[in-house]
């Protein structure tokens, strides 16, 4: 498998895995007040979400890439 080839296939896994997953979601501590040994710090819930026309767009490019790494085979 030549190396274009190998890139399209993971841009179709990484275009499915996008699919499915639709957003990835992690959680930050923010420190509120800090009075000298005592501390006080809220937890924070951010959000990151993968538009489907990127998923559509990864599958397509590495489908493309696919084609043409084994027809320059």
């Amino acid at each position: 498998m030549k190396g274009i080839a190998l890139l399209g296939v993971v841009l179709v896994l990484l275009g499915i895995g996008f699919l499915g997953l639709r957003q990835v979601s992690f959680t930050t501590e923010k420190p509120v007040v800090a009075v000298g040994p005592i501390t006080a710090s809220v937890a924070e819930t951010h959000s990151i979400a993968f538009p489907n026309i990127a998923a559509f767009g990864a599958i397509a490019a590495g489908l493309v890439l696919v084609v043409v790494g084994y027809r320059k085979a």
